[in-house]
């Protein structure tokens, strides 16, 4: 039996984070020993371990397209997604991030999924590991001269070609590009490539915080909670106000309120 206390052995268990881990000849001692906390942090330690190792095996599982196209000669492959599309107000914002296979940042997923606080993390970690970075904007007034999904695409291949390294292949989420380049696009691609889950969750950030200053800028419409979608505080602003320099003027119910 254990001589250690609960609160050491609950602390021991924490420090455990390698899955090989379970091997270790303690914690066979731990199963054998009567008392309920110590029971209690082991059941919490096996199932710490479980969710981290189907953590492990869904991120390796969303490698497998860049894990491909590596193997098959492609040295630079980007993954593209935007953000942004559906709201009233505010710019679609693209992103394209390169990746080699030495990028480790387990908790990348789609950005829809996460915490602001994770995708703030994230976010930071995806811009020091990532090869390399591209952003660009299209703002209200091209979304009204092109529409939404072609001012989208313009986006996202003006995100492509600003990268230093050329990619050979593209992984897009849901819209093609009519560039040169070969690509995988995927519908949900966020949710099953890491490069392009890593190019939403910068794409969110960063237009998140672009919408955080536009509500300084044009305050009344709540851009900095609404993100420019169509909120019933967004609405209440444009009834009162009128429509602002970003608003989307194609999108309804806009027009009723431009002067």
């Amino acid at each position: 039996m254990s001589k250690q206390s609960v609160a050491q052995v609950r602390a021991l268990l924490s420090s455990i984070t390698d899955p090989q881990d379970p091997r270790d000849p303690r914690l066979a001692e731990f199963k054998d020993d009567p008392r309920k906390g110590v029971q209690a942090a082991l059941n919490q330690f096996t199932k710490r371990l479980e969710k981290r190792a189907e953590a492990k095996a869904a991120f390796l599982n969303r490698f497998r397209y860049e894990n491909q196209l590596w193997q098959a000669g492609h040295q630079y492959v980007a993954g593209i997604d935007e953000v942004g599309r559906g709201p009233l107000a505010g710019p679609v914002v693209t992103c394209a991030v390169v990746l080699d296979s030495q990028f480790d940042l387990v908790g990348v997923t789609d950005s829809k999924q996460l915490s602001r606080h994770e995708r703030e993390q994230l976010y930071l970690r995806i811009l020091d590991e990532a090869v390399e970075v591209s952003l660009a904007v299209s703002p209200a007034q091209e979304i009204d001269r092109l529409n939404i999904y072609a001012a989208t695409q313009a986006a996202m291949i003006r995100s492509v070609k600003a990268l230093h390294h050329q990619p050979s292949h593209l992984i897009v989420d849901a819209v093609p590009l009519d560039i040169p380049v070969p690509q995988t696009t995927l519908i949900k691609g966020d949710q099953k490539s890491i490069s392009v889950a890593a190019a939403s969750i910068v794409a969110k950030e960063y237009r998140d915080h672009l919408m955080a200053i536009y509500d300084r800028l044009y305050p009344g419409y709540g851009f900095k909670d609404n993100m420019g979608y169509g909120t019933a505080a967004h609405l209440a602003g444009l009834e009162q106000l009128g429509a602002c320099p970003i608003h989307r003027r194609t999108f309804r119910p806009v027009p009723d309120y431009v002067n």
